[in-house]
């Protein structure tokens, strides 16, 4: 690791910690040259798969994008941006937990819906207007009642 100040590639770890829980390690660094400390995060390089849009066509997975609509959503929420950055960690974990190379675009926003619908109801009301293209209030209302039923049916006993 390359040292910020004087350019030095000799630096050495004083400690590491886990964090975004467990999802990078969070290094506290000191350069052997300049004496200077500074803090460094590591995070796994993995590859997401490429989206299959409902016209055959191949996008890259776009974090910005994912985050704008999610955002768009929740916009004047009373959510967290802790939870927010949580439901999209968990989002891309889906994503790669697949291992697959390519997906369909459906993939995505049903996973968006699942993490919105554990957010707040509102915004997944909200994004489900937009990604099902509800045309009329009776569709609105439609989403409602299933939502409003899955939140009423008891835990099943093992």
């Amino acid at each position: 690791m390359r040292c910020p100040f004087c350019g030095t590639q000799d630096t050495k770890v004083l400690d590491s910690r886990l964090v975004s829980e467990g999802a990078q390690v969070r290094r506290r660094r000191a350069c052997s040259h300049c004496q200077e400390r500074f803090t460094t995060f590591e995070v796994a390089e993995l590859q997401m798969p490429k989206l299959i849009k409902n016209d055959g066509s191949r996008e890259a997975f776009d974090e910005d994008k994912l985050r704008s609509g999610i955002l768009k959503a929740l916009e004047k929420r009373p959510v967290s941006t802790e939870a927010i950055e949580t439901a999209i960690t968990h989002v891309k974990e889906r994503l790669q937990a697949t291992g697959e190379r390519e997906l369909p675009s459906r993939v995505i926003g049903e996973a968006v819906m699942e993490a919105l619908k554990g957010l707040d109801q509102v915004a997944y009301v909200r994004f489900a207007s937009v990604y099902r293209s509800f045309k009329d209030i009776s569709e609105f209302r439609d989403e409602i009642d299933r939502l409003e039923n899955s939140n009423n049916t008891p835990p099943q006993e093992n």
